[in-house]
């Protein structure tokens, strides 16, 4: 028998090849299921995982409204930018680009493996707001996972002149300080988003659609004058380095209609270079510092006399020996007078007198007015972190501080409550709203004096600036001014210091027409000189006299008004 005939013939049941067969179609079934499954009902997974690969929402910088002055010119404008950022999951930086980058970038290779060195992270900051220049050198690197996101960077033309009013943005371009941060959901607009296809290297290779459109933001029209700003700053900027002094603020106002024209406080800092900044260079003195106005409170104490009819700008008031006590306080004056007249009082600045004439009224009448005028609550200017000063409960008031108060002591204000306060004089006893933005129609005011005690009064305040009054250096070539001093010691703690003043000045110009009013404050002046007549009412000259010029306002007195005898006595005051 041969071997072929031997060979066994191994067959393999028949229900075995069946149940491989089985299988087999039952696993083709299960994979067709899960792929119709995965590819037609639930495909948010797979296009989850593509979109996180190739898929990229940008978004898209809105750009911020520009600033400008009540003409139209630029106080603060967005400059594009560009800010660097990479991926972690997706950068390939090797030793030579990242010396590149790390040079391009004013940064160090440990700051960049630093930022890069989360690698579950898709998004980190390199380096934001960056010149378009500088960033196409960036990316001219062709370094995979590094990105540009285009943004604005803010711009203000005036530098440190107008710091304290626009304020400044942050990195982010949100506004951080004044009309910036005022007005920050009108000046910003909304950002949009797109998605794109970008490729590994990071370049855009398919706009796939817009997801949200940007809104612009929305321009702004202040009410500022970009001329008396700069005006304004420089002779407050001479001033305060002339005299030494701590810092110092200044406020103009249209008279007429309550817009300020120009707001100016020393010290400055610049907005487009902040590295250095501090504190102190960023108070808006103006509007956040508060102080005792000392006498230039005196024209509202005998406003309230005046309209409660118990005196006359003709009056007489006995003011020797120079001083007068009140239990064991004692008023005194820089320089003893006799019997003065209610406008002389004013002229010369006699605390006694004020005192005396305060005294005569309710306490709650002279607080009354006193808040009536603004003194104790916000101006409502517009501005962020307004003082509102303090005006003390009358019914805790003794004599001594009613007697105070009407001089400038025991109450505090900011300068802008002071200089909007001097509106009841320049417009015949209406109090003008304040207005930091640009108005196309006048504003109706306040009845809060008649107009024959606010006439009246502006006639005192002009004697002020005449010889024999307080501020002779206030005076304007061609036209005539009204206005009144106030050198007050500092408070220290408890008490006063002896040797520290605050110098203002407040006054309005022409005073047969007022056209627009200025305050100004000097703190601390330490070059021997201290007097508000002395040390802010030239600057109060200068920046009126310039002002009106360029405003074309008509000249309502004698070129030669500013000439004094050379004999003319120095009349001060001190509170």
């Amino acid at each position: 028998m041969s071997l072929a005939a031997t060979t066994l013939r191994v067959r393999l049941p028949l229900w075995r090849a069946w149940v491989v067969v089985s299988l087999l179609l039952l696993w083709f079934v299960a994979l067709l299921v899960r792929s119709i499954y995965l590819q037609a009902m639930n495909n948010d997974f797979l296009l989850q995982k593509g979109d996180a690969r190739y898929s990229r929402v940008i978004e898209i910088s809105a750009h911020r409204g520009m600033i400008t002055d009540r003409h139209g010119e630029p106080l603060a404008i967005s400059t594009p930018v560009e800010s660097v950022w990479a991926s972690p999951q997706d950068i390939e930086l090797s030793a030579d680009k990242k010396q590149h980058l790390a040079k391009l970038l004013d940064m160090s290779k440990s700051e960049i493996d630093k930022r890069l060195s989360d690698t579950n992270k898709e998004f980190a900051y390199l380096k934001r707001g960056l010149p378009p220049e500088q960033a196409a050198n960036i990316m001219a690197l062709n370094i995979p996972g590094v990105f540009l996101q285009r943004g604005y960077r803010r711009y203000y033309p005036a530098g440190d002149v107008t710091a304290h009013m626009l304020g400044f943005t942050g990195v982010d371009d949100n506004g951080q300080e004044g009309i910036e941060l005022s007005y920050q959901k009108w000046l910003a607009g909304q950002v949009g988003s797109r998605r794109v296809i970008k490729d590994r290297p990071g370049h855009i290779i398919e706009d796939v659609e817009s997801i949200k459109t940007p809104q612009e933001g929305r321009n702004l029209a202040l009410s500022v004058d970009r001329k008396i700003q700069y005006l304004a700053f420089r002779e407050l900027k001479t001033a305060v380095d002339e005299h030494k002094a701590k810092a110092g603020a200044i406020v103009v106002l249209d008279a007429k209609t309550g817009e300020i024209l120009a707001l100016a406080n020393l010290p400055s800092y610049n907005p487009n270079n902040r590295v250095k900044l501090n504190r102190n260079s960023t108070r808006n003195r103006s509007i956040t510092d508060i102080f005792e106005p000392g006498s230039t409170m005196k024209p509202f104490s005998i406003a309230a006399a005046m309209e409660a009819g118990k005196f006359t700008p003709e009056s007489r008031i006995e003011t020797a020996p120079g001083h007068f006590s009140i239990g064991p306080a004692t008023i005194r004056d820089a320089h003893p007078q006799g019997l003065l007249s209610v406008a002389e009082i004013i002229q010369k600045s006699s605390n006694v007198g004020a005192a005396k004439i305060a005294l005569t009224l309710e306490p709650e009448y002279l607080w009354s007015m006193f808040t009536h005028l603004g003194f104790g609550q916000s101006p409502r200017s517009g501005f962020p972190g307004e003082a509102t000063g303090k005006v003390r409960p009358y019914k805790t008031w003794r004599p001594i501080e009613q007697a105070t108060m009407s001089y400038g002591h025991g109450i505090s204000v900011s300068l802008l409550q002071l200089a909007r306060a001097y509106t009841v004089f320049a417009s015949d006893g209406e109090l003008k709203p304040l207005s930091m933005l640009k108005l196309d129609e006048m504003p109706a005011g306040e009845r809060v004096l008649s107009p024959q005690t606010a006439k009246a009064v502006r006639a005192m305040l002009e004697m002020v600036i005449q010889p024999g009054g307080t501020a002779p250096k206030a005076r304007i070539t061609g036209y005539r001014a009204a206005g009144k001093t106030g050198t007050a010691h500092k408070q220290v703690g408890n008490g006063y210091a002896s040797d520290k003043y605050v110098s203002s000045f407040v006054g309005f110009a022409p005073a047969s027409d007022p056209r627009l009013i200025i305050a100004v404050m000097i703190d601390e002046p330490s070059n021997g000189h201290y007097y508000g007549g002395t040390v802010a009412a030239p600057v109060f000259s200068n920046v009126m006299g310039g002002a009106l010029r360029m405003l074309s306002v008509p000249l309502d007195a004698p070129t030669t008004n500013t000439l004094l005898p050379d004999d003319a006595p120095e009349v001060k005051e001190m509170v």
